[in-house]
């Protein structure tokens, strides 16, 4: 048995929100490569029609979910129907994430401040809840949140304070709910990353004049990321 062998993963099953582009397609198709198979949610459907083909190309089997996972309402309707799909899904990646609103705290409305707060926060939490909930009955499973750098530091000459405030919470949810669950038989992990220049990065840049303060807003770009 290789190192690698360690890391296969077949016969589970992995759920990751915001699966179908840039960070989350990427983490999508390294698991169907270790022998996973996917269930994928994202906005767009055209481009979980793509992902679900990459996916469909290595063997594995994909069920996809055309929804914005960032609506409370929708991410519970979603979360029921992944429950309800036969076997058992026993990894969930928490993707879904976006800076999106470059505005200083002083002009943000508390509207924007909801709305960027459910994207980045709130759907965790109902993710973890749901389908998490789900592992804990079975007394195994796997919960990852995709965090950010930006949960650790004070970017510099960016604005949307919402996304940093998010983040921080995503990081000590994660560890609290990992006090909880982990005698449970169920570890929840956070991955906080750096920049990886995704599609929606560049869009961001773009956006933005240019790549500055990109170096440390971490992996998620605005919420077309979804």
């Amino acid at each position: 048995m290789s190192v690698l062998d360690r890391f296969r993963l077949d016969g589970e099953r992995v759920f990751i929100t915001g699966g179908s582009r840039g960070f989350g397609r990427v983490m999508a198709l390294a698991l169907a490569e270790a022998g996973a198979d996917v269930v994928l949610a994202a906005r767009d459907p055209d481009a979980l029609a793509r992902t679900a083909d990459e996916i469909r190309a290595l063997g594995r089997q994909v069920w996809t979910f055309a929804a914005d996972v960032a609506n409370p309402a929708a991410c519970e309707e979603t979360c029921r129907k992944v429950l309800e799909l036969p076997g058992q899904t026993g990894l969930l990646v928490n993707n879904v994430g976006g800076r999106n609103l470059d505005v200083p705290v002083e002009s943000t409305g508390l509207a924007a401040w909801h709305t960027y707060m459910d994207l980045n926060l709130t759907h965790v939490f109902l993710c973890t809840k749901m389908i998490g909930g789900a592992m804990l009955k079975r007394g195994k499973g796997r919960v990852i949140n995709i965090a950010s750098i930006s949960g650790l530091i004070a970017n510099r000459g960016i604005a949307g304070r919402h996304y940093e405030t998010a983040k921080a919470a995503v990081i000590h949810f994660t560890r609290a709910t990992a006090a909880d669950w982990a005698p449970r038989g169920v570890n929840v992990n956070a991955i906080c990353p750096g920049l990886f220049m995704t599609e929606a990065n560049q869009r961001w840049a773009e956006h933005s004049g240019g790549d500055r303060n990109l170096c440390q807003t971490g992996a998620h770009g605005p919420h077309w990321a979804a």
